[in-house]
């Protein structure tokens, strides 16, 4: 029977040294895959067939936007490689911050300053995405993309009716009547609401400026193109949002045309996402580990599903330039 239960111990010390050496070895990769990450991200020609190879760089937008320095950075190799000879930008976007997306904007126009650069608008390009696309000198569009949404707006939530229900009254001390406001838990003030309104008009006067100096739309179709309305990229051609029905082929078509690239070289993706969390090896690698520990399922489901983009907009702050019709339009 002692023999039995020493068996069992050593059994159960046995497991626990393997996994042990599992977790350690997972731990190892994963760090090795990162320090390599790591290196190859200050190399200027990082996402393409190597040093001096000529090549059509892929820039890829998708989701809502924000600011993003480490994006803002990879663009700024992008302006400077020796391989890209011209650059096509893919754009999926409903829009985000007017700040994040001004932000974009600016650092594609130093990337289209120094190379020739099209925009492909795959399933929209609106509000936010829209800034972003007139970076480019040529913007590309399926017939049934969704472009415009040109507009800013401001929301924030009003539960005052809601407290007064429940009996809770915040108390608070500022020091002026326009601090912090709004505020949700409170009525709107008239001073606050114009105040508020002063600034969504003042970014919606920027952004028809940009759309009429970009675009070349000045007169009754700038109203028309700016009320807030969404429009199919047929419709976009014929309002001059949009140069042309097409795909990428279409782009590479342009540029081989318009500015003389060979329209024989590699298109290749340029990495705009450099942030080591967003790198899919450590997804792999947390899962791994995970696995290695006997928490796989959670991992594959936190891995797997969109719970976190769910909250993405509930977390954009300030003024938006985005388009999401369950809610505004």
């Amino acid at each position: 029977m002692s023999l039995d239960a020493d068996a069992l111990v050593d059994r159960r010390r046995m497991r626990r040294k393997l996994t042990f050496w599992r977790v350690l070895a997972v731990l190892v990769a994963v760090a090795g895959v990162v320090a390599v990450a790591t290196a190859l991200r200050g190399r200027a020609d990082l996402g393409f067939g190597g040093p001096g190879s000529a090549q059509i760089a892929r820039v890829s937008i998708k989701g809502v936007i924000r600011n993003d320095q480490d994006r803002v950075e990879a663009l700024e190799r992008l302006a400077k490689s020796r391989a890209a000879r011209a650059v096509i930008v893919h754009i999926d976007s409903p829009g985000g911050t007017t700040a994040g997306s001004e932000q974009l904007h600016t650092a594609l126009r130093k990337v289209a300053e120094t190379k020739p650069t099209v925009v492909v608008v795959d399933g929209m390009a609106a509000s936010g995405g829209y800034i972003a696309a007139m970076a480019a000198d040529h913007i590309v569009a399926q017939g049934n993309s969704i472009v415009g949404s040109i507009g800013v707006l401001f929301q924030y939530p009003n539960v005052a009716d809601l407290m007064k229900t429940i009996g809770i009254k915040l108390e608070e001390v500022k020091s002026s009547p326009l601090k912090a406001a709004p505020n949700g838990f409170e009525p709107t003030s008239p001073e606050a609401r114009a105040a508020i309104a002063a600034l969504v008009a003042d970014s919606y006067d920027w952004f028809r400026g940009m759309v009429k100096e970009r675009r070349g739309i000045d007169g009754e179709l700038l109203a028309r193109v700016t009320d807030g309305r969404v429009f199919t990229g047929r419709q976009g051609v014929e309002l001059k949002l949009v140069d042309a029905i097409g795909t990428e082929e279409t782009a590479v078509a342009w540029l081989a045309k318009q500015k003389g690239i060979d329209p024989k070289l590699p298109v290749r993706d340029w990495k705009l996402e450099a942030r080591l969390g967003d790198l899919s090896f450590l997804h792999l690698g947390s899962t791994a580990l995970a696995e290695a520990v006997g928490l796989g399922p959670l991992a594959r489901a936190l891995v797997g599903t969109g719970t976190i983009q769910s909250f993405e907009r509930l977390s954009l702050d300030g003024l938006l330039a985005l388009w999401h019709p369950a809610a505004s339009d």
